[in-house]
């Protein structure tokens, strides 16, 4: 066996052994030994190397997962039994809290400001799927036909394939994780090949918790890996966050073998402030949403939807509190605004720029790289953004408002929904009632009233439209990770069959 991920490695680092696939139980090199760089992008350089699984890789990984999941090692172990074990592993999560924060740091540059709360948030996701491992289950239900007992049975699905992107790389495998081994299946994970060092740390952890080998894999590399998890026949469920681009290829691809899939794709969030909401907080509020993590986030709320008698007053004060965040390196504390998490999304980010410009965006803060070392780019605002153009509908994954008035709740709403996506929405208003009119009014998988960007585990998150399939989290979450097996019991009835003409008929 080889060595396992060091807690903490990363820039400056004696990291020369590099991070291993882990497959089956055992850590072991990539075949013929294929390695990808591990890169910071406060740094901009290389600090490590990573395994490049190859599909003769994945195949060994499934099989492996198929074995355990056959065997019955972790789905044969009763409820009560696995909801111990994922209660340890919330403990190893919390104690490694620290390092498991800064490996993603390392790898994706946000804030630990973010990440910190973030790790220590996995370990409560971990012990909700954990208790709710011990009361999923089936129901006793009435039956149709007489003199039958009728119920159904919870049972797992079987592989999953789990692709995770990299803006919240543990945080958004714990949505997959924790209800895929709570309701008893086996799973391959494929991490992001930007932040994959943090996922095979808490795959670690899973086996110091007594997780049996061959139940969670890591297979890591990048888009001929993820390719050969999606379509290998042996996986039953693909569970994935990323593009929507990317998200309704794996569907298609999976939909030739009838696998299953949840997933949760782009957004483009629309956030209505009306003109009796608090100012001072919706500026707020819309900060969080489209300046935290860099914009680097699927339901970052960046249409900025303003009330014609706030709109002026809404983009001073947008544009005077961005301009005054400040970047620096995401371990500083003092630190509002870290670097974009590779080159590919800081050329990107440019690009809209350049995309901005030919469109004569009326731009009021930032529109630039910021002229210091990392990937950074200055919190951007353009107001009076047209509707039909490509900042307002296309989403960027960066620090980008696209601000736009509008007169009375028929043409908010009307704009709010001018999308193709339907992930989050925020609405800010003093107006109780007008704020449950619109909640009912606006098409997304999550509206909050006065706030922005809050999660937790006990409520379901996912979109309508391009924004996703399914929903992750919350009670619901453990039946996308389920068969449901229907069970009828005869208590004595009398099974009759008459023929005639040739045909059998069966009466019960």
């Amino acid at each position: 066996m080889r060595a396992k991920p060091q807690a903490g490695l990363g820039p400056g680092s004696a990291a020369t052994e590099g991070f291993d696939l882990l497959i089956d139980g055992q850590w072991q090199a990539a075949e013929g030994g294929a390695t990808f760089a591990a890169h910071d992008p406060y740094l901009e350089q290389d600090w490590g190397h990573i395994a490049e699984a190859s599909p003769a890789d994945v195949d060994r990984a499934v099989a492996a997962a198929r074995r355990a999941f056959g065997d019955g090692r972790w789905s044969g172990l009763l409820a009560a039994e696995r909801a111990r074990i994922m209660l340890r592993l919330a403990d190893l999560i919390e104690r490694d809290a620290e390092q498991l924060t800064r490996q993603q740091i390392f790898e994706n540059g946000k804030l630990m400001s973010e990440m910190r709360p973030g790790t220590l948030g996995l370990a409560g996701d971990c012990r909700f799927f954990a208790g709710l491992a011990e009361t999923h289950g089936g129901a006793t239900v009435p039956s149709a036909r007489p003199g039958f007992t009728t119920f159904t049975l919870k049972e797992p699905i079987g592989v999953v394939g789990a692709i995770t992107p990299w803006n919240t790389p543990l945080g958004l495998l714990g949505w997959k994780l924790f209800p895929a081994l709570a309701a008893g299946n086996t799973i391959v994970v494929k991490p992001s090949e930007v932040t994959p060092t943090s996922t095979l740390m808490l795959a670690a952890l899973c086996e110091e918790a007594g997780i049996p080998g061959g139940v969670v894999n890591v297979v890591t590399g990048g888009r001929e890996t993820g390719a050969a998890l999606v379509e290998h026949p042996d996986v039953s469920k693909i569970a994935f966050t990323g593009s929507t681009a990317t998200g309704q290829q794996i569907a298609a691809r999976a939909a030739l073998r009838s696998a299953r899939v949840t997933l949760e794709m782009g957004g483009k969030s629309p956030q209505v402030i009306f003109a009796d909401a608090d100012l001072d907080q919706a500026v707020n509020g819309v900060m969080a949403g489209i300046f935290a993590a860099t914009g680097q986030s699927c339901m970052a709320g960046s249409r900025v939807l303003v009330e014609e008698p706030v709109f002026d007053r809404f983009c001073e004060m947008l544009a005077a509190r961005g301009s005054a965040m400040i970047p620096g390196d995401p371990l500083d504390p003092a630190s509002q605004l870290g670097p974009l998490a590779s080159r590919a999304q800081l050329d990107k980010v440019l690009a809209y720029f350049e995309i901005a410009r030919a469109e004569g965006l009326d731009c009021v803060t930032g529109g630039h790289r910021l002229d210091r070392r990392g990937y950074f780019v200055a919190p951007t605002v353009y107001r009076d953004v047209p509707q039909g153009s490509r900042i307002a509908r296309e989403e960027i994954f960066g620090p980008v408002a696209a601000v736009m008035r509008f007169n009375g709740e028929d043409e908010a709403v009307r704009i709010a929904n001018d999308s193709r996506y339907g992930l989050a929405a925020g609405i800010w208003t003093e107006d109780l009632r007008r704020a449950h009119r619109l909640v009912h009014r606006i098409r997304a998988g999550t509206v909050w009233v006065n706030n922005y960007r809050i999660i937790g585990h006990t409520l379901p998150f996912g979109g309508y439209g391009a924004s996703g399939i399914g929903r992750e989290m919350g009670r619901d979450a453990l039946e996308a990770y389920s068969e449901t097996k229907s069970v009828w019991i005869d208590l004595g009835n009398r099974i009759e069959f008459k023929t005639g003409h040739g045909e059998m008929q069966g009466a019960v």
